[in-house]
C-alpha cells in the first residue's frame, strides 16, 4: 500500500536489509535445539505456550470496551491489549447499512426532479492536500499568501469550519466521510481505513447521486490509483472515470508530487470537453502531502509566505516555509478552477475544503497546533442577487459528513439531510 509514498527503491532496499539482519541473527545465534534436548526443548514451549494462553484469557475478560479513541485505549489499556481488543471489535462489526446513507434515495435514477439538462451547473468539489489558513495560528504568514482564498471565501455561498476525522495524515477517513455522508462512528472499527470495506461492500455517495442525475462523474488524483485501493473503491462509489497520475507527466511535478496547478489545468480541460451532461469532478490533490522536511526552503520563496522571517531560518520554520510555498500554489489552483467554471457553457458550482492540517512537528511545538479543523466554502458563478443577500453570510461549522449533502442541496435544491447523519450506532460489543 505504501510502496508509491517511500519510493520502489527506498521499498526494496528496507525490506532487504531488514531480511539480511533476520537472517543473519538466525545464523549467528545457536540454536536452543542444539543446546538443549528435542524433548525438552518442546516441553519449555509447551509450559510457556500454556501459560500465555491462561494469561491472555484472564487479561480479555478484564479488558473493558474500546472507546474507538486510539489515544485514550492506549493509554488505558497499553499497546498489545488495545491492538488486539481493535482486532477483535473488527472482526466483530459489520459494514454500514446502504440505506443509512443520506444519498441512498437520490442515487435512485430520477429520484430527484432536476431543471433540463443543458441548464445543470457543472460541480467541482475539492479537496485540498492539507489545507488550511495558517494566518490567524501563526503571526508571521503573509497575510496576503491565500488572496484567490480570500476572496472566494467572501463570495461564497456557503462557508465555514469543517470539523474532518482526520489530524495531519489519514485523508480517506475525510474523503470516506464527505463522499459518503457517514460520520466515523457509524463504521464502528472499521472507521480507521474504511476504503478496505468499501471496496467490498459499496455504499451510495454524493458521486451515485450525481450520476443519478444525469451527471458525468469523474474522480481526478494525481497519484497512483491503486493506494488505499481506490482503483477498487472510487467505481464502487459511483464515479464513471477514475483519472490517476498515469495521466500526468513528470514535468507536472512541483516539489515531491504532482502539481496543484497541473491538476488545475486538467480540471479545465475536462470543463471543456462537453458531451452535453454536465460534470462532477471530485479532485483529490497531491502537491503539499508530506513529508515535507524531505523539500528544502528557498530564500527566494520567503517574500511570499514568511517576508519577515530571517535567513537561513530557524528550525521551526523550515518545514512551514517549504508548506507554505505549496499553499500558495493551491491559491492558484483555485483562481485556475474558477475561471474555467466562468468560461464553461454552464453555470458553475465550486466547493473546496481541506481533508486536515498538515505535520508540522517543529512548529507546533513552537507555536502551538492548530484547532484542527479545516475551511469550506461553496461558491457559485451565479452569486445569490444581492436584494436576496442577507448583510452578512454567517459562518457555519460543519462536521465531514455534512458537506456533500450541502453541495447536493446547492445544486438542485433538496435537503436530502435526515436524522441518519447525524444518528450514533448502536454500541457495539467490545473485548
Amino acid at each position: 500500500l505504501y510502496v508509491p509514498f517511500f519510493g520502489i527503491g527506498l521499498a526494496i532496499a528496507a525490506s532487504s536489509a531488514g531480511a539480511i539482519a533476520i537472517g543473519s541473527f538466525l545464523y549467528v545465534e545457536p540454536s536452543l535445539v542444539s543446546q538443549w534436548s528435542t524433548v525438552l526443548f518442546l516441553q519449555s514451549n509447551g509450559l510457556l505456550a500454556g501459560l500465555g494462553a491462561v494469561l491472555v484469557a484472564v487479561g480479555l475478560r478484564s479488558l473493558g470496551a474500546m472507546s474507538l479513541q486510539p489515544v485514550e485505549d492506549l493509554h488505558r489499556v497499553g499497546l498489545y491489549a488495545s491492538l488486539w481488543a481493535y482486532g477483535v471489535a473488527l472482526m466483530r462489526s459489520s459494514p454500514p447499512d446502504p440505506l443509512a446513507s443520506p444519498y441512498a434515495a437520490a442515487s435512485q435514477p430520477s429520484a430527484v426532479a432536476s431543471p433540463d439538462s443543458a441548464e445543470r451547473p457543472n460541480v467541482v468539489l475539492v479537496q485540498s492536500e492539507s489545507f488550511f489558513d495558517p494566518r490567524p495560528w501563526c503571526p508571521e504568514v503573509a497575510p496576503t499568501l491565500l488572496q484567490h482564498f480570500d476572496t472566494t471565501f467572501t463570495e461564497a455561498v456557503e462557508k465555514g469550519e469543517l470539523s474532518v476525522p482526520a489530524w495531519g495524515a489519514n485523508t480517506v477517513r475525510t474523503e470516506c466521510a464527505v463522499l459518503t455522508g457517514l460520520a466515523p462512528s457509524a463504521w464502528g472499527a472499521r472507521q480507521f481505513n474504511p476504503y478496505r470495506t468499501l471496496s467490498r461492500y459499496p455504499l451510495p455517495s454524493v458521486a451515485s447521486a450525481f450520476r443519478a442525475q444525469g451527471y458525468r462523474t469523474i474522480c481526478v488524483h494525481p497519484y497512483p490509483a491503486t493506494f488505499y485501493m481506490r482503483d477498487k473503491v472510487i467505481p464502487q462509489l459511483g464515479f464513471d472515470t477514475f483519472i490517476d497520475i498515469s495521466a500526468f507527466s513528470s514535468s507536472d511535478k512541483h516539489g515531491q508530487y504532482i502539481g496543484d496547478r497541473a491538476v488545475a489545468r486538467k480540471v479545465g480541460r475536462l470543463l471543456k470537453d462537453d458531451d452535453n451532461r454536465p460534470l462532477f469532478i471530485f479532485v483529490i490533490t497531491m502537491e503539499n502531502h508530506g513529508p515535507l522536511h524531505l523539500e528544502a526552503p528557498q530564500q527566494a520563496r520567503l517574500a511570499d509566505t514568511l517576508p519577515n522571517a530571517a535567513w537561513p531560518l530557524p528550525g521551526h520554520l523550515r518545514e512551514l516555509a517549504v508548506y507554505l510555498h505549496h499553499l500558495g500554489e493551491a491559491d492558484q489552483m483555485l483562481a485556475s478552477v474558477k475561471t474555467a467554471l466562468n468560461e464553461s457553457t454552464r453555470p458553475g458550482i465550486l466547493s473546496w475544503y481541506g481533508d486536515h492540517v498538515p505535520i508540522l512537528p517543529d512548529a507546533y511545538g513552537y507555536f502551538m497546533p492548530p484547532t484542527g479543523s479545516t475551511p469550506y466554502m461553496i461558491w457559485s458563478t451565479q452569486p445569490t442577487p444581492p436584494d436576496q443577500m442577507p448583510a452578512e453570510q454567517p459562518l457555519q461549522g460543519i462536521a465531514a459528513n455534512e458537506l456533500g449533502v450541502r453541495l447536493f442541496k446547492q445544486v438542485f435544491g433538496r435537503d436530502i439531510s435526515n436524522d441518519v447523519i447525524k444518528a450514533e450506532p448502536e454500541p457495539q460489543e467490545q473485548e
